[in-house]
Parts: C-alpha cells; structure tokens; sequence
C-alpha cells in the first residue's frame, strides 16, 4: 500500500483520536445511558418495553447517519454512543427484569460475544485498532464490540452493585482501581491496543456506577440528584465538550498519520500471551470477587427456606399504604411509599434471589411496574392502582 493510500484511508477515520476528552465524555455517555434509560422508563412512565423500542428505533436511524457519513463527524459519532449506550443498557435489563436471565448469566453471555466479536474482527482485518475504522466492514466490527461493551458493562455493574451488595459507590471505586491498574501496565508496556479497549470496556460500569451513585436515593446509597437532574446535567456536559472540539479540532486523526504497520511475528506472540494474560487474571479477579461478595456481603439463607413464604410482610403493607394513598388522591404520600418499597426491595433482593430466582423475578417485575406507574410525572390513579392490584396479587400468593 502506498503513502498516499496510506493517508487517503487515515483522512476517512470514521472515529476520533483518543484524547483524554474522549475518555471524559466516554464517561458521560456511559452515566447518560443508565440514568436516562431510568428517566424514560420509570419517571416517564414508558415502561421497560416501550422505551426499548423507542430507544432501539433511535439507535438504528443515528447509526445509519454514522455509517451514511465519510468521515469522522463528532456530533453524530458521540450521540451514536450515548444512544448505543442506553439501548445496550436497555438490552440487559430486557434480560434481567423481562426475561428472568440472571446477570451472572448474562454477564458470561455477553462475554463470550464480545470475546468472539473481536477474534473475528482480528481475524479478518489483522487489527483491533480504532484507527483504522475506515472501512464499512471495520465500522461494523466496531459499533458490534461497543454495543456488546455496554450490555456486559451493564450486566457487570448491577450484578456487583446491587445482586451482590457492593453498592454503586464501591463498585465504581473498585472499577476506577482497576482501569488505573491497567494505565500502569500500559505505561509498563502494555500493548497499547489491549490497553484501550481493557479501559473501553471497564468505563461502562464506571459509568454506570457513577450515574446510580448521584441519581439514587439517599436511602439507596446515592446523593439524590435523580435521574431527570442527572441526565441533564451529564447532557449538557457531553454537549459543552462537543461543541469544543468540534471547533478546536483535537480529536481529528492527523492527516499525517498512516494506517498500522503490520506487526511483526515476535511481536504477535508477545500480545497474544499479554492477552492470555489479561484474560486470565480479569476471570480469576472476577471469580475472586463474585465469591467474596456472596460469602461476605450476601446474607447467608436457611437451607430449609426453599419458598418466599413468610418473607414478603413488609412489601405487602407498603403497598397497601400505597393503595390507600392512591384511592385518596394523596401522590405525594405514593411516591414517598415508592422510595421506601424501592429501598427495602433492593436491600433484600440479594437473599430473596437467592431462595427462589424464579420467583423473586416475578415479583420484581411487578414492582417495577408499580414504581413507574406511581413516579410517573402525571399519575394516573387507575394505572397506579392496577399495577398495585397485580403486584399486591402476586406478592400475597408468593407469602402464603
């Protein structure tokens, strides 16, 4: 390949140069897909389903934009990730809440795609690295790896921050560490591709983290600041930082850069035992960890508690103090009853699940139906009360 065509294919880079803006608004975009999924889902209203399908009708139009264009348009390329974002987080928790899918099956799942995505994607372009995204297959092979980023990044976060009760505080401190471990080693001589996308992946549930830390209750472990002031405040930055570069120019790939060299044999062989390496030890932190939080963190269950039976009392006269609200008109006395079913939900989730998934899965649907319906910015009283009718039902047969 010449020069010229060497260049010619740098100019068309279909993504920017990786600055430390990037990884700023990486971040945002990552804390913007979480709480504004939550935004639409439960203050809105929309539902799980409904925003999923918005969502997802979104993603698909932007993207084609992201494709449509010949070059690398910052606007169009980040809001393609924040809505990558959110339909990634939305995936998941179609998964989780939906489905019934555990997240430490999910969290394999999504794995292994990604894992697949990128032998793939090796073994058909001889590179991972993002700059070289200059053709339609390369693009592709990218958005597929981010999309997967985000669903395993989500699947990662809830399953240490709320089934194993680290919280969204730890779980980010401890993610934070982690990608700092990584820069180390980078600086170490890392290779530098390995070293991009290990960060890559690990600000999806650093981000999330973060977005659930300001936007949860208080009672939740968070500094309350919502998911509607959260996104808007995390939106606004993500625009601000945009508009900066879009006039300043920094992250534009030079016009002087060339595609990479192929690396020579020696040099395979060393990334391909740094990304054994890798793999290993994020499998045994991760094994390490999941069975320290269940031992240490998860509250141990009588063997004989096979049922649900008995342990519901508390959920049942919330509701029901919700449903006496809700007849009195009286939404803020609701809402109020919303946070502390959601709290006490949460804090029990973990032993709960642990009796019976299956049926800890049902009953956490219905909640969240009931949450959205109550938080909703306009309530409707016949909607809150058929949500709590359900809920209420399932939960009563499931206390017997």
């Amino acid at each position: 390949m010449s020069a010229n065509q060497s260049q010619f294919k740098s100019l068309l880079s279909k993504v920017p140069e990786v600055t430390v803006f990037f990884w700023i608004i990486k971040v945002l975009c990552t804390t913007v897909g979480e709480t504004f999924s939550d935004f639409l889902n439960v203050n809105l209203g929309w539902g799980l389903t409904l925003t999923t399908i918005i969502m997802g009708i979104a993603f698909a139009i932007v993207l084609f934009l992201q494709f449509k264009a010949t070059k690398y348009i910052p606007f169009i390329y980040w809001l393609t990730v924040v809505l990558i974002s959110v339909f990634g987080t939305l995936v998941t928790d179609n998964l989780t809440d939906s489905m019934g899918v555990p997240l430490e099956l999910s969290t394999i799942v999504f794995s292994v795609l990604l894992g697949l995505t990128f032998l793939f994607w090796y073994l058909s372009e001889k590179t991972l690295s993002i700059h070289s995204i200059y053709s339609r297959k390369r693009e592709a092979f990218y958005w597929l790896t981010i999309l997967f980023t985000f669903a395993l990044g989500t699947a990662v976060g809830d399953l240490f921050s709320e089934q194993l009760g680290l919280g969204y505080l730890k779980t980010g401190i401890t993610v934070l560490v982690i990608i700092a471990a990584a820069f180390v080693a980078w600086k170490l001589k890392l290779n530098e591709i390995l070293a991009f996308w290990v960060a890559y992946i690990l600000t999806r549930p650093l981000g999330a983290s973060l977005g659930d830390y300001l936007s949860q209750s208080k009672k939740n472990g968070g500094l309350e600041l919502g998911t509607t002031g959260t996104s808007i405040i995390f939106l606004i930055a993500i625009v601000a930082i945009i508009i900066f570069l879009a006039v300043s120019k920094m992250d534009i790939i030079s016009k002087s850069e060339t595609a990479p060299i192929k690396p020579s044999i020696g040099n395979q062989k060393n990334v391909f035992i740094q990304t054994i390496a890798v793999l290993v030890i994020f499998v045994t932190v991760g094994i390490v960890g999941y069975n320290w939080c269940n031992t240490n963190i998860v509250p141990e269950v009588d063997s004989s508690q096979t049922t649900l039976s008995g342990q519901l009392n508390d959920f049942i006269v919330i509701e029901n103090d919700m449903v006496s609200a809700v007849q009195a008109n009286d939404f803020a006395k609701a809402k109020s009853r919303a946070d502390d079913l959601e709290h006490d939900w949460d804090v029990a989730q973990a032993k709960l699940r642990k009796i019976d998934r299956k049926t800890w899965t049902q009953i956490d649907g219905t909640i969240d139906d009931v949450l959205a319906a109550n938080r909703s910015k306009s309530p409707n009283a016949d909607k809150c009360k058929t949500t709590l009718d359900d809920s209420l039902q399932v939960l009563n047969e499931s206390n017997k």
